[in-house]
């Protein structure tokens, strides 16, 4: 920030000495450094202070961004679900399409085992044959 050196900072303060004299120098070297930690304690407040808002700041549009994505998700979730919902309704009305066709046709048909039809042999019922 500032250059300075120590051969500056020597040629400052002899300058002082002569100029305070050697009785006023302390005080006014006192009061100089009280300034100055003044001044840093508020250059620290400030920066500390900003760096506060920059996170806070920063954990806002985090959580911006988080909602949006969760929106995001919750939207594609429902559009999943409701295609998967399409799809079993689908499913469902086509199942029940071709039960009531099955019915008719079991319900049309004439009866395959009647009175007339001699009942079903295995292969242990070949002995018992007349």
């Amino acid at each position: 920030m500032f250059d300075i050196g120590f051969s500056e900072l020597l040629l400052i303060a002899v300058v002082a000495l002569v100029v305070l004299g050697p009785e006023r120098l302390p005080k006014a070297a006192r009061f100089a450094g009280l300034w100055v930690r003044r001044a840093r304690a508020q250059w620290y407040s400030v920066k500390s202070e900003l760096e506060r808002e920059l996170e806070a700041e920063e954990l806002k549009r985090s959580m911006q961004e988080t909602q949006a994505a969760l929106k995001q998700a919750q939207t594609r979730l429902q559009d999943e679900f409701g295609q998967a919902q399409a799809h079993v309704q689908e499913g469902l009305h086509a199942t029940g399409r071709e039960l009531d066709a099955v019915r008719r046709e079991v319900e049309g048909a004439p009866s395959v085992a009647g009175p007339e039809t001699p009942p079903l042999q295995g292969p242990d019922d070949e002995s018992r044959r007349p």
